[in-house]
This record gives C-alpha cells, sequence and structure tokens, in this order.
C-alpha cells in the first residue's frame, strides 16, 4: 500500500524539511521503498540533503502537483512531499478539483497530513483550518517540534485538540536538535546518516553522537505513530 505524506504546517520556520528529512532517512535505515517531492521551489531543502531520492514538485499547477499522485500510482512506496509555507491553497485546489482523495481511495492509497508545529497561537489555528478543510477524509500526525517551542499547553487545552482525537490524529513530539551542531548539519548538507557516520567533515566524535541518540529517539516516536 502506498502512502503519501504531505508534511506542513502552512507556517514558515516551523521545521517542516526537518521533518522530512528525517523521515526520509527513517525510510533509508528501515529498508522502506519511498520517493520524495520538494514542493518548495523557494527554499528546495530535500534537493540539498536526499538528493538523490527527490523530485522537484511545484504546486502551482496541475501538471506540477500530478507526479505526486503518479508516484504512488507507480510503485508501492512512501511519497514524502515537502510543502512550502502558504502553500495549502494551491494543494487543496489540486486536490479538490481533482478528486485525489478519491482516486487515492480506488487506489488503496493512504493520505497522511503531517501538521508540523510551534507552540505559537497560530499553529493551532492552522490546525483548525487543516481540519475543516479534510476532516476525516485523511489521516493526521500532529508534530510538536520542541525545537521551534518549549510549552504547548495552550495547544493541549484548545478544542482543536480534542478534535485531533476525534479524528484519530496521531500526535508526536520532537525534540530539540543542539542547535549549533545542526546549523553545522546544514552547511555541510549533510544527510543525517552522513551527519552520524562520517567522520571526515567537522561534526566531532561527541556532536556525531548527539546526532546519533537525537535521531534514535525521534525514530521512537515515529514508530509510535505508525504513519
Amino acid at each position: 500500500m502506498s502512502r503519501i505524506h504531505f508534511v506542513g504546517g502552512e507556517k514558515g520556520g516551523v521545521g517542516k524539511s526537518v521533518v522530512t528529512r528525517l523521515l526520509a532517512q527513517y525510510c533509508i535505515d528501515n529498508a522502506m521503498p519511498f520517493s520524495v517531492v520538494d514542493a518548495d521551489r523557494s527554499h528546495p531543502a530535500m534537493m540539498r540533503y536526499y538528493a538523490g531520492y527527490t523530485n522537484a514538485g511545484n504546486l502551482d499547477d496541475f501538471e506540477g502537483a500530478d507526479p505526486i499522485m503518479q508516484l504512488a500510482l507507480d510503485a508501492d512506496q512512501r511519497v514524502l512531499v515537502d510543502l512550502p509555507a502558504q502553500s495549502d491553497r494551491f494543494l487543496q485546489h489540486w486536490m479538490v478539483q481533482n478528486g485525489i482523495v478519491e482516486l487515492a481511495t480506488e487506489h488503496n492509497v493512504q493520505i497522511w497530513f503531517w501538521h508540523v508545529m510551534d507552540d505559537g497561537k497560530d499553529s493551532i489555528g492552522l490546525l483548525q483550518s487543516l481540519f475543516d478543510t479534510y476532516t476525516s477524509s485523511v489521516n493526521y500526525v500532529i508534530v510538536k517540534n520542541m525545537g521551534r517551542g518549549v510549552k504547548f499547553d495552550a495547544f493541549e487545552a484548545s478544542d482543536v485538540r480534542q478534535l485531533a482525537d476525534e479524528l484519530g490524529a496521531k500526535v508526536m513530539t520532537l525534540d530539540e536538535l543542539h542547535k549549533p551542531t545542526m546549523h553545522k548539519i546544514d552547511l555541510l548538507n549533510a544527510s543525517f546518516w552522513s551527519a552520524i557516520n562520517n567522520t571526515t567533515d567537522c561534526l566531532g566524535i561527541i556532536e556525531r553522537h548527539r546526532v546519533k541518540v537525537w535521531v534514535r529517539n525521534a525514530y521512537k516516536e515515529l514508530a509510535r505513530v505508525n504513519a
């Protein structure tokens, strides 16, 4: 069964691409067939870190978005879509006008929306908008990114948190990776595998182990939500 994973959150700077990178590495390390569509034309992060697995996408027109579905139809695999900020209206237009949810159901393709959030009020409102758009027709994973917030009490106490439970949404926590270490990884355009295993670049042994522990903990959360 193919699965399309739309990794978004609508806001910029909440860590969408970090989650997509983590999912890509998780698929590699667990021998899961997958492809990536980098729909962020301004900051194509997946083209930098996982170029060998990544296709360019464009949500502005149907021709640019159709390959997302085609990849899922062509092979039994996970299709990871790294969404840019403020792309929901383009994605929704493509999905509604082309009956993508219906087509996915007909061909036994699961659709998952990953809502990566910080601890701000606007992330809660954007999650509500996502639920309002797709209701129970798709699956959801909510990622509380501790690298972009430390207090998610407002979310946990909100009506949208209750709605998430009613819709069967999975909720996971992504720990913060030490900022200077992440900065070095980004400067190297390194995959997380390379950050852990490559001894010739500028990450020291403690930094590499730090990344290893962070990835291991993140994998436990990914395995728990089982998306």
